[in-house]
Parts: C-alpha cells; sequence; structure tokens
C-alpha cells in the first residue's frame, strides 16, 4: 500500500525553498524513497526539492554534492583549441597554455584556468608520467652572486633537422637563466657558450657548479679537466662538480630546464638557429625574469632579484678555436651563424673547415688538410650578411661569365611534326 507524507511535513519542507543541488544523504533518500513507489512529487515534497532535481538525479543527469553552473563556463569557448593543443603535445605546460588563451580572450586568472583544465580532464593520460614518483628534496641557501649553475638540454627533432643544444646558466640565488645555442657539445662551444652567458646575466660568481661533464670533470673523479683548468683560472672561478648519482644537487638550473623547455621550447615556433636564439633571448629576459618570488612577506620577481646581485666583471673570452666543417654552395660560399662567407671558386659540393678563435674578429676558412684558403672579418651573428673577398668576387665573376655562350639553344618547344 503506498504511503504519503502528512500534511504537516509538507508544508514544513515547503518553507525552505527549491535547492538545486542535494546531498550524497539525500540522494541515497530520493532512491530509497523511489523504490518504496513515491511518485516524483511526492519525493519533491517531501524533500522541499523541485520536481525536475528529483528527476534528474534520479536519471543520474545530476551527481550530489555538484552544483549546477547559473553562469556560462569561461573555459568552454576555449575547449577545442585547448583539447587539440594538448592531443599535439600531451606534456605542454599550463602556464604556457594560459599564455595562448589569455591573448584569445580568456578572462580569469591562471589558478583558475589550472583547475578548470585540470577538472575537465582535458589533458591526455599520460602511463609513462604517472608511474613516477617524486623524491626528498631539501632547500639549500645560496647567497647573492656565489654561484652560477650550468647544464645543457638536447633535443633531437629541431625545426631545421639538425640536433639543438642549449646551455643553459642559472644564477643560483635568484635563479635569472640565460641560454645559447650551440651546434656541438664539445670544449670549444661549451667555452664560447659559457662567456656568451655570463655577459648576458652581466658577469660571473665565485662559483660554477656543473654536473659530471666529460668536457669539464675527469670521468669518474671530481678532477677538472687538464683542458679546462686553464678557462676556470682565466675567469677566477672555482669548479664545483656534483656529487656521484646527486645530478638534482644542481636543482635551480635543472628547474631552468624544466622551464625553459616547457614554456619556450614546446611553443617555439622559429625555422633557423638565429631566430631560435632570438626568441630564447626575449623569452629568458621577458616571461623568464618576470616570475614571482617571496623574500620572506615580500614579494618579488626574478628579474629584480638579479638587478641587485653584484657580479664579478668579467676578462676577454678565453681563447679557444672552435671549428666546424661546412660544405660549399653553388654561390662559393660558407653558411656559418646566419651569415655567408666566401671561398675561391670551383669548390662547389667539397666540405671545408671554418676556424674561430675566440676574442678575435676573424675566421678562417680551411681545407681538411689545413692548408688556409680565406681569411674573413667576423660579422654579427644572426645578421644575414654576405661576406666576400674581392678577389673571390672577380674570381667568381669571370668563371661565370666564362660559361656563357652565343651559341643558338636547343629548340625544346618545336612542334610533334617538325621532329
Amino acid at each position: 500500500m503506498r504511503w504519503a507524507p502528512s500534511r504537516l511535513v509538507v508544508q514544513a519542507n515547503q518553507l525552505k525553498g527549491p535547492i538545486s543541488m542535494l546531498t550524497q544523504g539525500e540522494d541515497v533518500e530520493v532512491h530509497a524513497l523511489k523504490e518504496r513507489g513515491w511518485s516524483i512529487t511526492a519525493i519533491a515534497n517531501h524533500l522541499g526539492r523541485d520536481r525536475k532535481t528529483i528527476r534528474a538525479y534520479l536519471k543520474g543527469e545530476r551527481v550530489p554534492g555538484v552544483r549546477v553552473r547559473s553562469a556560462p563556463d569561461p573555459l568552454e569557448p576555449f575547449v577545442p583549441y585547448l583539447t587539440q593543443r594538448l592531443l599535439d603535445d600531451p606534456h605542454v605546460w599550463a602556464s604556457a597554455l594560459f599564455d595562448e588563451v589569455k591573448r584569445l580572450g580568456y578572462s580569469l586568472s591562471y589558478p583558475s584556468f589550472a583547475r578548470q583544465v585540470r577538472l575537465a580532464k582535458l589533458r591526455p593520460h599520460c602511463e609513462a608520467c604517472a608511474g613516477v614518483k617524486g623524491r626528498d628534496t631539501v632547500e639549500i641557501a645560496h647567497p647573492a652572486g656565489e654561484e652560477i649553475q650550468w647544464d645543457w638540454f638536447e633535443r633531437r627533432r629541431s625545426p631545421w633537422g639538425a640536433t639543438l643544444y642549449v646551455l643553459l646558466g642559472t644564477l643560483a640565488h635568484s635563479s635569472r637563466v640565460r641560454g645559447v645555442i650551440c651546434e656541438s657539445m664539445d670544449q670549444a662551444h661549451l667555452i664560447d657558450a659559457m662567456d656568451t652567458v655570463m655577459r648576458k646575466l652581466g658577469g660571473t660568481t665565485r662559483d660554477w657548479r656543473v654536473d659530471r661533464l666529460a668536457t669539464v670533470i675527469t670521468p669518474g673523479t671530481r678532477d677538472v679537466q687538464p683542458s679546462f683548468v686553464p678557462v676556470a683560472k682565466h675567469y677566477g672561478a672555482v669548479v664545483e662538480p656534483c656529487p656521484p648519482r646527486r645530478g638534482n644537487r644542481k636543482g635551480v638550473v635543472e628547474s631552468s630546464v624544466r622551464f625553459v623547455s616547457g614554456r619556450w621550447w614546446r611553443t617555439m615556433t622559429e625555422t633557423d638557429p638565429e631566430s631560435a636564439q632570438r626568441s630564447l633571448d626575449r623569452f629568458c629576459e621577458t616571461v623568464g625574469d618576470a616570475r614571482s618570488r617571496r623574500i620572506g612577506e615580500t614579494r618579488t620577481t626574478v628579474g629584480e632579484m638579479a638587478d641587485v646581485e653584484v657580479l664579478r666583471a668579467l676578462p676577454a673570452p678565453y681563447p679557444a678555436t672552435i671549428v666546424v666543417e661546412r660544405i660549399v654552395t653553388a654561390n662559393a660560399t660558407l653558411h656559418y651563424r646566419g651569415n655567408r662567407y666566401s671561398v675561391p671558386p670551383g669548390l662547389a659540393g667539397s666540405t671545408l673547415e671554418i676556424h674561430q678563435r675566440l676574442g678575435t674578429s676573424t675566421l678562417e676558412v680551411r681545407s681538411q688538410s689545413g692548408s688556409l684558403l680565406a681569411t674573413h672579418h667576423l660579422a654579427h651573428d644572426g645578421a644575414g650578411m654576405v661576406v666576400r673577398d674581392p678577389q673571390h668576387s672577380a674570381e667568381l665573376e669571370r668563371v661565370v661569365l666564362a660559361q656563357f655562350t652565343t651559341k643558338r639553344p636547343c629548340d625544346r618547344k618545336s612542334p610533334r611534326g617538325d621532329q
């Protein structure tokens, strides 16, 4: 026999007014009363809820404890874009996505954006990342101007085809980071990149913290490589290797590697190393230096902390010699760091060596046997200049003109019937 609630209970509950969200206990009671044969109207009157609400919970369209949003979801217009971006790159940082949707018109803060992306489960599941467990960490005090931490990060799939090597130098106190793109990780390129990074930072520190790089530390020991000792003496730095199997001892630069590779590299659209270097410089000087920091109760930024660090003045660049191989193009030039340098004609397709001694304003072009073929004034990196020796230009012009002929060319467009 069907039982109905008394009129007094109905009137008392109706005084509560309609509430659109049920608690867990009310959801259980709704389903239990429905099993007993109560109508939706009777259940709604008993609980003081709207009939549509009761019906939605019974059909499974609503979840207890979750309130239906009355205002439009601010993330909804960007869901298709975010879904495609995360399908293309499941590991792109949420902060990088926030920068993109902010330019498209997203109006809320980053914490709200990250929470909405997480609740919407837009990021695809990655089993490899889900299985990684963190390690215990501890904060290490770094006095201002005391230490620079160095590390490489490598990406084999660059837009220009060659492997990308980026040396990052990070001030341990302020976390200011600067980077240089290199085509190799040999010692000469390392020295050149270190000098360039320190000039971008504005000086050097007393200590250099490195991982056990084979170009800096003798493998299996804590000793500095004999070939790197003069470099450290030249800059007046003490080289401090990380303890064995304690690579996270240099946690500041490891954080910089994650930050730069996640925020810059994954969103970088440049197609050549010179443009990519300019993009990296802009990123470090703007996004990198604008990162928020807290000292006690005071809020500051990485850039503000770094600006008050006192760094040691830099000497002239250490005179290491960079040697790279290049193939001669049809117009008798070699490409090097965003510029082209001429060689004598007749060498198209051959492989030559470019020698650049750091601290000088010239470069040499040599054959693989060591013969000097050309010497040029070094143009600014990425300037897009063609540096030609006047003698090379005259010789190339004679060769090109000698290939001209006054003979009538073959008639390749004659009708089939005339053949």
